[in-house]
């Protein structure tokens, strides 16, 4: 019976080339969509993008850069607010849908990965935005954890809002909750950047 095709994400995290293989593997993923804007790691080389795109390679895991159409660090100055990237203003671009078009057509192929760098991926733009557009457009996304474990991304959601205790209201729905969990979260780690800050307070 032929694999379902899919799409995850994962984080690189501080695992060894072997173990973040292994992970992929587990969940028969086939190619890994890097999604960090700038690949590579001062603390973890192995995952620098040359370096990891080999290793993915010799496992027989095919690799695409896409940082730059779905990265977080955005060099479009209309996605910032008092310096601080805006995933609404950035899921909004041209360039962002692109991105998540060829994620879309990859995956009718194969079982991708959009991977970053995080262990946890809610403290990570590949959830709190490339995720959420994927879920948007009516796709199945699932989180391949640091143990090997899968999280839903229902659960990972249901997770955050817990976390930032954010309840059941009768006076609003579970989407009106959720979406306040990513506005939220998103304030936390979102990217800054010191130069779009500086340029909004000349403007």
């Amino acid at each position: 019976m032929e694999r379902e095709k899919g799409i995850f994400t994962v984080g690189h995290s501080a695992h060894e080339v072997a173990r973040f293989v292994d992970l992929l593997a587990r969940h028969g993923v086939e190619a890994v969509a890097d999604v960090r804007s700038m690949p590579y790691s001062r603390r973890h080389p192995q995952f620098n993008r040359e370096t990891l795109k080999e290793s993915l390679k010799a496992s027989g895991i095919a690799y695409v850069f896409l940082g730059k159409e779905l990265g977080a660090r955005s060099t479009d100055p209309d996605c910032y607010e008092n310096g601080r990237v805006q995933f609404r203003k950035l899921a909004a671009t041209r360039l962002f849908r692109s991105g998540l078009k060829r994620v879309l057509d990859g995956s009718e192929q194969m079982r991708i990965a959009l991977m970053c760098a995080e262990k946890d991926p809610l403290n990570c733009h590949r959830t709190l935005l490339v995720t959420r557009e994927l879920v948007a457009l009516g796709r199945k996304v699932n989180h391949i954890l640091a143990d090997g474990e899968v999280e839903t991304h229902e659960a990972a959601m249901n997770r955050l809002c817990r976390q930032l205790n954010i309840g059941e209201d009768l006076l609003r729905t579970s989407e009106e909750m959720e979406n306040d969990a990513y506005a939220a979260w998103e304030a936390k780690v979102a990217y800054s950047d010191p130069k779009q800050a500086q340029r909004s307070r000349l403007t």
